[in-house]
């Protein structure tokens, strides 16, 4: 009797398993069924201009005005902080956010904001209504020695980035442009206009964030993401459309985390022009 329970228990347990990876799959195989990107979820056109000094100059311009009390970049902001203790150090975070809306950059991997139900700080995920986003100086202090400041510009780190250790030396020094690196490498089509080609995100030296490919038109080409100079997570190319419609024409599927072991690339998925299912690999 006991050797058929025990049976019967893990035939249950394999079939609740089983109908979870075949509910996963339809639900992959349903949102590979079309190549069509909703416009909400991937840029279609270039960024008109990056590093712009004409917008660097006005921003000198206005930091020699008089500001009111917590108003950064002419937006107002209210004080904020995180403490926590761990292991007998206390981490503290000193910033300011705003509830002021402004358009999300889609091209930026990174914007950080504060969750003020749960007290902290996130990088990713933001959703307008459900947190605010970090605008103006921040400092981050372990045992009231500061190690990490700089200033954030609409949840992008903006202008100089110091990193100091425990004795307060200073160990690195970066600097963004509302949130690239100023190490990030761009090609253009044409130099006069400015009409990108590639958009690579480059800090210490390695790619690091998202890469965009864009056609001659402006057109995304190719999006995906790079951790410590290396190609992780799902690359997307698409057709050129003529900025009409985003579809995609292949995904290619790389390591997970950066410097995975015995880790081969392979196609995933792939569409005709019309955004028809051609091809697909489960995983």
């Amino acid at each position: 009797m006991k050797p058929l329970i025990l049976f019967l228990l893990f035939y249950l347990a394999g079939s609740h398993f089983l109908l979870g990876q075949t509910t996963l799959n339809d639900q992959k195989a349903k949102e590979d069924s079309t190549g069509l990107v909703s416009s909400f979820l991937l840029p279609t056109v270039a960024p008109l201009l990056l590093f712009d000094e004409e917008k660097v100059k006005e921003a000198k311009k206005e930091k020699k005005k008089k500001t009111r009390k917590n108003t950064f970049f002419g937006v107002k902001t209210r004080k904020g902080n995180t403490r926590r203790s761990l292991r007998g150090q206390e981490f503290v975070e000193l910033f300011y956010y705003t509830d002021a809306s402004s358009s999300s950059n889609p091209y930026l991997r990174d914007r950080y904001w504060y969750d003020s139900k749960e007290r902290i700080i996130r990088p990713q995920g933001f959703v307008e209504g459900q947190g605010y986003l970090l605008h103006g100086p921040y400092q981050r202090l372990v045992n009231q020695t500061v190690v990490e400041r700089g200033m954030f510009y609409y949840g992008s780190k903006h202008q100089t980035w110091l990193t100091f250790d425990g004795d307060n030396v200073l160990q690195d020094k970066a600097r963004y442009e509302e949130g690239w690196p100023k190490e990030s490498r761009i090609t253009y089509f044409n130099a006069v206009n400015k009409a990108i080609e590639k958009l690579i995100p480059i800090q210490y030296g390695l790619a690091e964030g998202n890469f965009y490919h864009f056609y001659e038109n402006q057109q995304v080409a190719v999006t995906g993401e790079y951790r410590f100079g290396e190609k992780v997570g799902l690359w997307t190319e698409y057709w050129n459309t003529n900025n009409t419609q985003a579809i995609r024409k292949r995904e290619i599927q790389y390591q997970e985390k950066p410097y995975t072991k015995n880790f081969r690339p392979y196609i995933r998925a792939e569409w005709d022009k019309e955004g028809n299912l051609i091809y697909r690999k489960d995983p």
